[in-house]
């Protein structure tokens, strides 16, 4: 049964009501049989996470991924094809699931140099405008739990075409870049749409998985406009109704 709370309002009333909660386990990471991070995610579409969290730690080209559930969590069990480097950037201690960087051992390895982004958002700038309207009615989990993030893949009219949600922001970008690996699906001209602010960790899952155009529903930070800029990709952020920010490559 979902957990009972107290609902008060502001005159002092008060009511007993039952509410979904989102469901967050610890999520142990394996590479090629070394033990590599844990991560706390919603423990769903976890083959689509391990293929987008491969990607964005750069580990090389998936040859398979395997996902168990346990009592304790899940494992997620990668195979990679360059298994000698998978060690270069391994993580000590467990992250929370508002963590892309936790426990990376150097600062180096954790502001490594981004690629260029070579694909182009071949739409208007109104499309984001769509995007961000329709996300809302693809968020299944955020609709009962009111705590799950969405990544979301939107063509170049802002049509959505594929959503992945997760406890995580990071996580839920990564499931997303997975799921598309998976499915044989690009970009296409299109763009991400994050139900986050738009921070550094998704500028750079951003820019390794190709996205040319990035948006966000909140702000950026500093360092995320900086190295977005750096790298070519195209951000558009705090999408509200009304208006938005636009930062071109």
């Amino acid at each position: 049964m979902d957990p009972a709370f107290e609902r008060v309002e502001p005159d002092g009333t008060h009511t007993l009501v039952s509410r979904a909660l989102a469901e967050e386990v610890p999520v142990a990471v394996e590479v090629n049989g070394f033990g590599y991070a844990v991560m706390m995610a919603t423990p769903q579409e976890l083959e689509d996470f391990a293929w987008g969290f491969a990607s964005a730690e750069r580990l090389g080209r998936v040859i398979d991924a395997e996902a168990h559930r346990t009592e304790a969590g899940a494992i997620v069990r990668l195979t990679v094809a360059d298994g000698a480097t998978v060690i270069e950037r391994v993580r000590h201690r467990t992250t929370d699931s508002a963590c892309g960087l936790c426990g990376i051992d150097s600062l180096e390895a954790a502001l490594r140099p981004l690629p260029r982004v070579e694909a182009r958002f071949a739409g208007e700038r109104t499309a984001v405008f769509r995007a961000a309207a329709e996300l809302r009615e693809h968020q299944v989990l955020n609709a009962k739990t009111g705590a799950h993030h969405a990544a979301a893949l939107c063509a170049e009219d802002g049509a959505i075409r594929l959503v992945r949600e997760d406890v995580g922001r990071h996580n839920a970008f990564d499931k997303l870049v997975g799921a598309m690996a998976r499915q044989g699906l690009g970009w296409d001209g299109g763009f991400a749409l994050v139900s986050s602010r738009c921070s550094y960790e998704l500028v750079e899952k951003a820019v390794l998985a190709g996205c040319p155009l990035l948006a966000a529903i909140s702000a950026p930070t500093a360092l995320a406009v900086e190295a977005a800029k750096g790298a070519g990709l195209s951000l558009a952020v705090l999408a509200r109704p009304d208006a938005l920010l636009w930062q071109a490559s």
